[in-house]
């Protein structure tokens, strides 16, 4: 087993149901071993006597001392102690975390790979943008965020399908098309004004940035002057509308595709709220709540701060979310017999529910937070409680350079572009740097420090861990053959001269990449993944300066083959973690730096 924690975690098992034999088994699972909080106490430590003295009748004390008896007796455990109210503490032997190296090296970047999801299958849903104009610096974050929690989960051994919600339905998707048509009719040499036109549009010009300039110009090309009046004025919204919002969503889909792909982000399938409210999916989704009794004609409360003279009542269609836990109910159809967006995303839920999905993880701004106990309360309806809702809110992201915010967009008019993000620093800067912060936490982009070669600057510090990881090992096939630097080859040699606290230091980090990686996965929680490589990163250039240091730790030495070669397994496996954490991260390793 190459996660030693797991491996410690089956002893302690093994030694607590020897100490309570009817352990129930939901006392078991609560039952863990961790890094200790503080090395001096050891290497782990562990809660078994804490969480089973309840089921055992025994203070935790008494089931601690004879954890301690037991562990101490086991072979790769150097001590293990009583600690506080029933925590035990061990230190392993140097040998045990010596013994991972071979196994880390012959798992590759397969080391980390769990099974904990059991194949599961789980719908990552994220970025969902409205096709209505260029992807921005929040979008950005949650393709990030997303695209590496179902990296995380697929290496967690969940079976992921990574998804993009496409709202070509709507208000919003007909304003596109208004100034879309805008934009057309300057193509083909309307003498209307901007303010002309404005004054003709339902609820006004919503959308006036130059990216659609290119859409008016290929309407053009492709239809003439058959969308507009003779005179080039505005003809009847029946005579183009259709024609003008399809064209647009289509357009503006593909560009999103290839900011997404600019970005590494690839998701698998991108289902339409179009398609699917024409498929008449949501009259259906409401007829099957109706028919559990969920569904009422009714008036709803004023909202909170309405006045009565604000507030006028009305008969809707209800949807009964307080069943399950949401503050009030929530209207499925309007006075007017339209459905609500609600409607329609229940309808989209309820598809997903309807292909298989043991769970759905949604990734959406923090603006949509009111949106969360309504859409629980909905999936646990249309599936009978068999699948749940997972919501994963992304806070704001303010860019700045200088000390000072960026706001503008030459292309957008009013916000940072992800593409304008990704031109400025780069894609893998850009995704490292999104992972810094726990998605549901503010966070400041800054541009330069984005570029700085520093250790304030996470991405390149650990891709310059990774660069003199290789350099090592390119200058150790130099001395000793590219045969004797292929892994397997690595994984055979002594490593008993692997003693100093350094070098130890760095095995005990990549002893925990199995055990975070679980953790970050069950949590929910990328950017765990962008921490462990930070402090491996930092461990991995400790000991590269100590080695400038002190000569006997120099990873290369011609009259210490070898010692040498024992280093070069250890950094051969700091590279195989680094790379496999990037992965994780969808960022590339880099061979060298410039």
């Amino acid at each position: 087993m190459t996660d030693l924690y797991a491996r410690l975690r089956t002893t302690v098992l093994t030694a607590l149901r020897g100490i309570v034999p009817d352990l129930p088994e939901e006392v078991a699972a609560r039952v863990e071993v961790s890094p200790a909080r503080d090395p001096a106490h050891g290497d782990m430590a562990t809660n078994a006597a804490m969480v089973s003295a309840k089921a055992a009748r025994q203070p935790p004390a008494k089931i601690a001392a004879a954890l301690v008896a037991f562990l101490n007796e086991v072979p790769e455990v150097a001590e293990a102690a009583a600690a506080g109210p029933g925590f035990v503490n061990i230190r392993l032997e140097p040998g045990a975390f010596r013994a991972l190296l071979p196994a880390i090296l012959q798992a590759g970047t397969a080391y980390g790979d769990s099974t904990r999801g059991n194949d599961q299958r789980v719908n990552v849903e994220y970025v969902s943008a409205n096709p209505t104009g260029p992807m921005h610096i929040g979008h950005c974050r949650g393709a990030v965020v997303g695209d590496a929690l179902a990296n995380l989960l697929a290496k967690a051994g969940f079976d992921v399908t990574k998804e993009y919600y496409v709202n070509d339905a709507g208000a919003q998707v007909t304003a596109l098309a208004w100034a879309a048509y805008w934009r057309y009719l300057q193509a083909i040499g309307t003498k209307l004004s901007e303010a002309e036109f404005a004054a003709e549009v339902p609820g006004g010009l919503q959308y006036r940035g130059d990216y659609l300039v290119p859409i008016g110009a290929a309407l053009a090309a492709q239809y003439g002057t058959s969308l507009a009046q003779p005179d080039g004025g505005i003809a009847a919204p029946e005579q183009w509308i259709d024609i003008v919002r399809s064209y647009t969503v289509d357009a503006m889909l593909a560009e999103i595709r290839t900011d997404l792909a600019a970005l590494g982000v690839e998701q698998a399938v991108f289902s339409s709220e179009r398609v699917l409210a024409e498929s008449g999916a949501v009259d259906a989704a409401i007829d099957a709540l109706a028919a559990q009794g969920l569904i009422y004609e009714g008036v709803l409360e004023p909202p909170k701060g309405k006045t009565p003279d604000d507030w006028e009542p009305r008969p809707q269609t209800l949807f009964r979310s307080t069943s399950f836990g949401d503050d009030v109910d929530r209207p499925l159809r309007k006075s007017d017999g339209s459905n609500t967006y609600f409607a329609n995303d229940i309808a989209y839920h309820a598809d997903k529910v309807s292909r298989g999905f043991h769970a759905l993880i949604d990734v959406w701004g923090a603006d949509h937070g009111g949106y969360v106990k309504r859409m629980e309360a909905a999936v646990q309806a249309v599936s009978g409680g068999r699948t749940r809702l997972e919501v994963v809110l992304c806070q704001i992201v303010h860019v700045m350079r200088g000390g000072q915010p960026v706001r503008m967009s030459k292309r957008a008019g009013t916000y940072v572009t992800l593409r304008d993000l990704i031109d400025e620093v780069g894609r893998d800067a850009v995704r490292f740097t999104m992972l810094t912060r726990k998605a549901d936490a503010q966070m400041e982009f800054d541009l330069d420090q984005a570029v700085a070669q520093t250790r304030d600057n996470p991405v390149f510090y650990v891709q310059y861990a990774h660069a003199r990881c290789r350099s090592v090992l390119r200058a150790g096939g130099e001395m000793f053959g590219a045969a004797a630097l292929a892994e397997a080859a690595l994984a055979a040699v002594p490593l008993d001269s692997l003693a100093a606290e350094a070098e130890l230091a760095l095995i005990r980090r990549l002893a925990a990449w199995p055990r975070t990686v679980e953790a970050a996965a069950l949590a929910r929680e990328p950017h765990r993944i962008a921490f462990f490589l930070y402090e491996l990163a930092g461990d991995f250039h400790m000991l590269w300066n100590r080695g400038k240091d002190d000569a006997t730790l120099r990873f290369l030495q011609q009259d210490r083959p070898d010692e040498t070669l024992a280093r070069l397994a250890l950094v051969a496996a700091a590279a195989l973690v680094i790379r496999s954490g990037l992965a994780v991260m969808g960022v590339e390793p880099v061979e060298e730096m410039r």
